[in-house]
C-alpha cells in the first residue's frame, strides 16, 4: 500500500483537509451567484451526491451579498472564489465564507496579506492559495512551467505564513496533465502543506474525465494530495459522481457504491448501459461501501456476480441475479429493470438496517 505523503491539517467548516483526514471532493456551482435560489438547488444536489466541500464564485460586489444570503440559507461551509480583489475577500468573509480561494497571479500586490491574514487567522478560515497555469504572474514565466507553478504558490503561502497564519491549502493546475503532475510532484516534496489536486480546464465530460483521471489518480497513487475537484465542462454534480469514482477505484474511499458493468458485445442479452446507469444514478446519493455489477451474459456476468454485493447476469428468455456471491433468483428478461431496481431499493434500506443495528 502507497504511504501517503504527511501534511498538516486544517479544517473548513466541520471537514478536514489533510493530516490523516480522508480524501475529499469538491465542486464548484456553475450558476450565478446573484440567483441565489439557482445556487442553493445546485448546492442541495451536490451534497446529495456526496460531495464535501462546494466552491462558489465572487466576481464582483453584488455576488459577495448574495454569497451571504446562500451561506445563511445553507448552514454549510461554504469556499469563496476571489480573484484581482482583497475587498472581495473580506466581504466574502463578511458573508461567512469558510474558506478562501486566492489566485497569486492577479493578486500580485502582498501589501494587503497581513490584514486578510489576521482576520482568517482569527476567525479559523483556512486560505486556498490556487495558481493556474492560464493566469500565472508574469515574472515567472521565462522557467519551466512546473516551477514556475510551484515558486508562485510558495511565494504566496509564505506571505501568509509571514503574517502568522498556518491554515493553508496549496494548488496548482495546469491544463497539460504532464505539467500538473510534475508541478505538484515537487511542491508536495517542497512543503507540508495540505494539496487540493485538480486539472484546470480539463474539458468536455468525455476528455476530463479522461485528463482528470490521469493525472489526479497519478498523484493519489503516490500518495499525493487530499483534496481533489474533477473539472468539467458539464454538469457539477458530474464532477462529484466521478470524484467519488475515483477514490473508491484508489481504496481512498469507501462509503460509496461502485458499479461494475461489462463494454457489451454480441452476446449480451440485455440493455447493459440504461441498466448500470439507472443503477448508478440511484445510489449515488448512498454512503455505503457496496459494490453491484451489472453484466450482459453469463459468460463473466456469473463471476462477476460472485465478487458483488448485488449482481444481474442477462440471458436470453431469463436473467440471473445473485445476492453476496449466490444465486437468489432466475427473473424473466424483460421484467429485469424495474425488478432488479426494486431489489437494488431493497437491498440497500436492508443493509443500512442491519449497519445502524451493528454500530
Amino acid at each position: 500500500m502507497t504511504t501517503r505523503r504527511k501534511s498538516r491539517q486544517v479544517k473548513v467548516g466541520k471537514t478536514a483537509i489533510g493530516g490523516s483526514s480522508p480524501v475529499s471532493v469538491q465542486s464548484m456551482l456553475n450558476t450565478r451567484t446573484t440567483d441565489v435560489d439557482a445556487c442553493i438547488r445546485q448546492i442541495n444536489e451536490l451534497t446529495d451526491a456526496g460531495c464535501d466541500l462546494i466552491r462558489i464564485a465572487v466576481p464582483d460586489e453584488a455576488s459577495a451579498a448574495a454569497f451571504g444570503e446562500i451561506a445563511k440559507k445553507t448552514g454549510l461551509p461554504l469556499i469563496a472564489d476571489v480573484h484581482y480583489s482583497y475587498k472581495l475577500a473580506h466581504l466574502a468573509l463578511d458573508g461567512g465564507a469558510k474558506k478562501i480561494r486566492m489566485n497569486p497571479g492577479n493578486m500580485r500586490d502582498f501589501s494587503e496579506i497581513g490584514a486578510l491574514a489576521r482576520r482568517m487567522s482569527d476567525a479559523g478560515v483556512p486560505v486556498r492559495v490556487g495558481v493556474n497555469g492560464g493566469s500565472l504572474d508574469p515574472k515567472f514565466k521565462g522557467m519551466k512551467e512546473s516551477d514556475a507553478l510551484m515558486e508562485s504558490a510558495l511565494e504566496c503561502a509564505n506571505a501568509f505564513e509571514r503574517c502568522g497564519m498556518r491554515d493553508i491549502v496549496v494548488a496548482i493546475k495546469a491544463s497539460d496533465v504532464r505539467t500538473m503532475v510534475e508541478a505538484n510532484r515537487k511542491l508536495a516534496a517542497a512543503c507540508d502543506y495540505p494539496l487540493h489536486l485538480g486539472v484546470t480546464e480539463a474539458g468536455t465530460l468525455r476528455s476530463g474525465l479522461v485528463k482528470s483521471a490521469l493525472g489526479i489518480g497519478a498523484l493519489l497513487n503516490e500518495g499525493i494530495g487530499d483534496t481533489v475537484r474533477i473539472s468539467l465542462s458539464a454538469p457539477p454534480v458530474e464532477e462529484v459522481l466521478a470524484g467519488k469514482t475515483l477514490l473508491r477505484s484508489l481504496g481512498l474511499k469507501n462509503d460509496c457504491v461502485e458499479v461494475v458493468s461489462c463494454p457489451t458485445c454480441a452476446r449480451t442479452e440485455i440493455d447493459v448501459a440504461k441498466l448500470a446507469d439507472a443503477v448508478e444514478r440511484a445510489t449515488a446519493h448512498v454512503r455505503l461501501p457496496l459494490k453491484i455489477a451489472v453484466m450482459g451474459c453469463p459468460l463473466n456476468g456469473i463471476g462477476e456476480g460472485e465478487n458483488a454485493d448485488l449482481a444481474v447476469a442477462g440471458g436470453k428468455e431469463k436473467s440471473v441475479i445473485l445476492l453476496g456471491g449466490k444465486i437468489v433468483e432466475r427473473v424473466p428478461t424483460e421484467t429485469l429493470m424495474p425488478h432488479f431496481m426494486a431489489m437494488v431499493d431493497d437491498y440497500i434500506a436492508e443493509y443500512s438496517k442491519n449497519r445502524t443495528f451493528e454500530e
